[in-house]
């Protein structure tokens, strides 16, 4: 059996949960385990005992059991498969912009972002071949669809990945897609203002528009260019995150995104020789950079999207051409669902910091005990 396992919180992980340290340094111990070996006492904060609510500071000692004790209280460890010369080259290949705490990838279209059921070809198992000169192992801070083409930012520190997710669930980061649509909208700059949900019947695998109990999601479209009546190239600006949001608003209005049956159906597909994959490709990104700046990369377009718009007759210096959009104001029912989860967060931190201050006895509630034999006063006679 492997000895205890001693780590050294980083400055990267500064303040953080214990059990959110858990989460990017050891993702294949479960929530479960980290509870177990707490209760157990054998998870240890510079020789004390800890539970997974603490917080811990750069340069504590972390003591964790060896990783046989995982496989036996719970799942083995995952194991990923090794990457071959030729996925390391191609990953690399994939690489249009690198410093020393990101990664922008053009996503080609049919590679999923992360695994799933029957999914063994993503970018999470590509990352270990784009370590380059970093210790680490690069991490995803958001998606794209598995036939969604164009700019990824992955990054390459924890630090990195704490930065970019709040500049993702703040909305500051600026994500642009070009995309090739059915027909062609009557307004030529609008915002598509429809809340979305999961569709019943789907397994959580399709969204649909749901007015009553939908989340709210927003988006802008701006026509680039159009050929007659038969289809338009738009930008498109998600003001929201939800999932397949941008094809979902495309095909609500009545125009889908060409190639995309999924939503489309028949309807999605043009003839004459346009190619029947998914026009739809994440064109630009611009976010703050954590040491300062901004990274602003844009990614060229996959051959079957360029050969579409040649073939239609787009000059594609006009897409090049459009200023980069600005955020809408939230609306009052995103701004209170944003306070909501704020307050969760807030709710959640405190149920931890109460779970490790039951520990320490100087932190009892209620008056000392009396000495025994020590009656309360009682009032004075008179």
């Amino acid at each position: 059996m492997s000895a205890i396992r001693q780590f050294t919180v980083a400055p990267d992980d500064d303040g953080i949960r214990l059990d959110r340290w858990f989460r990017r340094h050891l993702p294949d111990t479960s929530f479960t385990i980290v509870a177990m070996w707490a209760r157990t006492g054998q998870l240890r904060v510079d020789g004390a005992r800890a539970t997974p609510g603490d917080r811990i500071v750069a340069g504590q000692q972390l003591r964790v059991p060896p990783p046989e004790q995982v496989a036996v209280a719970g799942k083995p460890p995952r194991e990923r498969p090794p990457i071959s010369d030729d996925e390391a080259a191609f990953a690399r290949d994939l690489v249009i912009h690198k410093d020393m705490q990101a990664l922008v990838l053009n996503k080609p279209p049919g590679l999923a972002t992360q695994g799933g059921t029957k999914t063994v070809s993503h970018v999470d198992g590509l990352l270990d071949a784009l370590r380059f000169e970093a210790e680490g192992r690069p991490k995803l801070v958001h998606r794209l669809d598995k036939d969604t083409s164009g700019a990824l930012l992955v990054a390459r520190t924890s630090r990195a990945a704490a930065f970019f997710a709040k500049a993702f669930s703040g909305r500051t980061a600026r994500k642009v897609y070009w995309a090739l649509v059915v027909g062609v909208p009557s307004i030529d700059d609008g915002t598509i203002d429809l809340p979305l949900a999961k569709q019943p019947g789907s397994g959580g695998e399709k969204m649909h528009v749901d007015e009553a109990g939908g989340s709210p999601s927003r988006s802008r479209y701006r026509v680039i260019e159009r050929a007659g009546n038969r289809a338009a190239w738009v930008e498109l600006t998600p003001y929201t995150g939800r999932t397949h949001q941008l094809r979902v608003h495309m095909n609500a209005i009545g125009h889908p995104i060409v190639g995309d049956g999924k939503y489309g159906g028949p309807a999605a597909f043009l003839t004459g020789g346009i190619s029947r994959k998914m026009h739809l490709h994440s064109q630009r990104i611009r976010v703050d950079h954590p040491d300062g700046g901004e990274i602003d990369v844009e990614a060229e377009l996959p051959a079957h999207f360029a050969e579409s718009l040649a073939q239609l007759g787009f000059d594609p210096i006009l897409g090049t051409m459009m200023p980069l959009d600005e955020p809408l104001p939230p609306t009052r029912a995103m701004e209170k669902q944003r306070a909501k989860a704020h307050a969760k967060t807030i709710r959640k931190d405190r149920k931890g910091e109460r779970r490790a201050r039951g520990g320490d006895s100087a932190m009892r509630k209620g008056p000392p005990p009396r000495k025994p034999g020590v009656k309360k006063p009682g009032p004075k006679k008179r």
